[in-house]
């Protein structure tokens, strides 16, 4: 099986390095070259795409822009982040979702049922979602471009709401100053998610965002219980937190595509 997935983790570097030094070669001509069928080229071409690495046309692909790619990366990781996030999700859970963006891709994945979503995020309105989820909105002052919801209202709200789970997302986080954002209306409603979880809370953080400080604290180092990452954070960051008793949870692209 090791040796299998090795031939094919070969093959598809041999195809990128093609791509790259011949952008306009066909997956007929890929197959020719490789001796393998143009279906399994096809197959091959769908995984280098989702790993953001090429871009398929018609008949053929071609290697992402480096910066392209670059930024790609990151939100293929806040795209596994949020997927792994919805599996610690659990049937009959009520959970706290804030503003971030990442935090909220995770209703997309849940499969648990009848859970049930708090959050101040107004994106949520819009935002697909799994069967099994329902979305109760905080209120307050709607504020753009994030359509986050602030204010009096929300915090209200909040202080009578307990949850079994939290998930946030933030601008920063460190062993120093914990859980940061630059946003200083949500540094309140972020609080009270964390304080008000029952159970865990966890902050989605992907490896741009380890290690780095924002303008406002929204808890201490103290409060983090879990940290759901990527494997591209830095390990010796990664070291400072678990000093600080966080668990980190890593999530590897060889865990969704083998």
């Amino acid at each position: 099986m090791k040796r299998e997935k090795a031939y094919v983790d070969s093959r598809r570097q041999q195809i990128f390095d093609i791509l790259t030094k011949n952008p306009e070669i066909k997956a007929d001509e890929l197959a020719e070259l490789l001796g393998v069928s143009v279906v399994t080229i096809r197959r091959d071409l769908r995984v280098l795409e989702e790993e953001r690495k090429i871009k398929r046309f018609y008949g053929g692909a071609a290697v992402t822009d480096k910066k392209e790619a670059q930024m790609d990366e990151v939100t293929l990781y806040r795209d596994l982040i949020a997927r792994y996030a919805a599996t610690l999700v659990e049937s009959g859970d009520t959970i706290f979702i804030n503003t971030s963006r990442n935090a909220l891709e995770l209703i997309k994945y849940v499969h648990a049922e009848n859970v049930t979503v708090i959050t101040n995020n107004g994106k949520a309105i819009n935002h697909d979602k799994a069967s099994g989820v329902n979305i109760i909105l905080t209120g307050g002052e709607l504020r753009y471009p994030k359509e986050a919801m602030v204010g009096d209202f929300a915090v209200r709200t909040l202080q009578n709401i307990f949850a079994r789970k939290t998930f946030v997302g933030c601008s920063g986080i460190s062993a120093k100053t914990g859980m940061t954002t630059e946003i200083i209306n949500e540094v309140n409603i972020n609080q009270l998610m964390i304080d008000h979880a029952a159970q865990e809370v966890y902050i989605l953080a992907d490896h741009t965002k380890i290690g780095k400080n924002s303008s406002f604290t929204s808890c201490g180092i103290e409060k983090v219980q879990h940290l759901i990452t990527d494997e591209l954070t830095s390990e010796e960051e990664l070291e400072k937190l678990r000093a600080c008793g966080v668990q980190i949870h890593i999530v590897r692209k060889s865990d969704f595509w083998k």
